[in-house]
């Protein structure tokens, strides 16, 4: 059943937005932003050699590196000055919000509100930093390697001078993008760093219906195969709008209480749980730990015989763990489920949310609170990510099957890419839809004369 917000939400009218003079300021700093956002993946790094970089990136597709260069736009691809994206961040949010939920100083300091919440993120910028600078490390002493192994020159004057400048470069341009993600969010609509990784994968759907066509020009792929694709993108996108906004929702019944006219009345109201609590985390930490062992060998096998074992057996992991291979399929759909339930039993407390009710005076309809509760709680929440597991290892295993059939280019379709993209838009839609609201909510005080005299 559709709420009542639904229902408004429902009537809006477009005719209002162009009289919705902050929103379309919101909007055109928001498009600002990530044009900036866009700019910077074009400027590399000071020091590099572009045309090499090009050919050292070609030789490790299929491993990590994809799945960062496509959220940081294409950056990692260039070696620009945000080749690392907002990734270091991410990490580092995700790294403290488990630390919040285990370490008992920390999960105080989620407790105090507002204060804890900006101590939390400062931790989170900490981390970010570290992050940056140790893979910003990593990045420039990689460039050199790859110049000294290969006979090619990638970085034209390597040396302690030049990694120190690329760590710099890099801690910078995560910072910035951090900034500017900050600067989206409470100026412009949407959240800012949602918005960022959004825009670096949309930005490579060119290439990959590019390719696609390239594909086609040359014989390799039919006509059919790119109807199916078509077909397969629409479907799964309508099919995560509707699991995304499906959620349980579990009545609350709260005491009746005195109204104005000495009536007792009883407030209800609906605790909302999600069916994909765990979000897009899974599939981003399942696919880093399969792809994290490939890329490593794809580095080492350069200096490896194929003959030794060692050599034998970085070739077997990248015979095995591809794209598309069944034990990559079946390790990714494992890793996906325990993940989700993993996440899920992070992010949401059973115990605290009875706790809460309980201290609010509400109770759910045949359910003693308390410890009851509780465990009434965490029985649903089991079962519904269940659905949620099962939908999140269709989205994302789906894809990568039937690219890995066709040969298709895996580039922009990841499953994983797919959901960010969708949940961005629905979330950045519903906002404008909020700002709009309140604009009808204006007009139609204006026109009932029911807001005050200035005196």
């Amino acid at each position: 059943m559709a709420s009542r917000a639904d229902n408004i939400a429902s009537t809006l009218s477009l005719a209002n937005f162009s009289k919705a003079t902050e929103l379309k300021k919101r909007i055109w700093f928001t498009v600002g932003a990530l044009i900036v956002f866009r700019f910077l993946s074009f400027v590399p790094l000071p020091g590099v050699n572009p045309l090499v970089l090009q050919s050292l990136y070609e030789q490790t597709r299929g491993g990590i590196l994809d799945m960062f260069n496509a959220f940081s736009g294409g950056g990692l691809e260039r070696m620009s000055l945000i080749a690392l994206g907002v990734m270091p961040y991410i990490t580092a949010s995700i790294v403290v919000q488990l630390a919040a939920s285990l370490h008992p100083a920390l999960m105080a300091l989620k407790k105090e509100g507002e204060a804890g919440r900006k101590k939390l993120n400062q931790y989170t910028r900490y981390g970010a930093v570290l992050l940056c600078g140790i893979q910003g490390y990593f990045v420039a002493q990689g460039l050199e390697a790859y110049g000294a192994s290969s006979g090619l020159q990638a970085v034209v004057d390597p040396g302690i001078m030049f990694r120190m400048g690329a760590v710099i470069s890099l801690i910078g341009g995560t910072m910035f993008l951090l900034w500017l993600g900050e600067q989206i969010t409470s100026r412009g609509i949407g959240n800012g760093v949602s918005l960022i990784i959004m825009a670096g994968i949309v930005a490579q759907m060119p290439t990959f219906v590019s390719n696609v066509m390239n594909q086609y020009s040359a014989g390799d792929t039919g006509s059919i195969t790119i109807v199916l694709l078509v077909v397969l993108i629409v479907a799964m996108i309508l099919f995560i709008c509707f699991m995304e906004r499906a959620q349980r929702r579990l009545l609350i019944q709260y005491p009746k209480r005195a109204t104005q006219r000495g009536m007792m009345q009883a407030d209800r109201s609906h605790l909302p749980l999600k069916i994909n609590t765990a979000g897009v985390i899974p599939p981003i930490f399942a696919s880093s730990l399969l792809l994290l062992p490939l890329t490593i060998t794809q580095f080492a096998g350069k200096s490896l015989a194929p003959e030794s074992k060692m050599g034998q057996l970085v070739v077997s992991l990248n015979q095995y763990l591809g794209h598309g291979k069944p034990l990559y399929m079946v390790l990714y759909a494992a890793g996906i489920i325990f993940f989700c339930f993993f996440y899920t039993a992070v992010v949401f407390n059973p115990e605290e949310t009875s706790e809460n009710l309980k201290k609010n005076g509400g109770f759910i309809p045949g359910i003693r609170p308390g410890k009851n509760t509780a465990t009434y709680l965490d029985y649903v929440l089991t079962r519904i990510t269940v659905i949620g597991a099962i939908y999140l290892t269709i989205v994302c295993v789906l894809p990568e099957y039937f690219l890995s059939q066709t040969g298709l280019p895996l580039l922009f379709m990841g499953g994983t890419s797919l959901l960010i993209v969708v949940n961005v838009t629905v979330d950045t839609i519903t906002q404008i839809q909020s700002h709009l609201l309140a604009h009808q909510y204006g007009d139609l005080i204006k026109k009932a004369k029911l807001k005050g005299r200035l005196r």
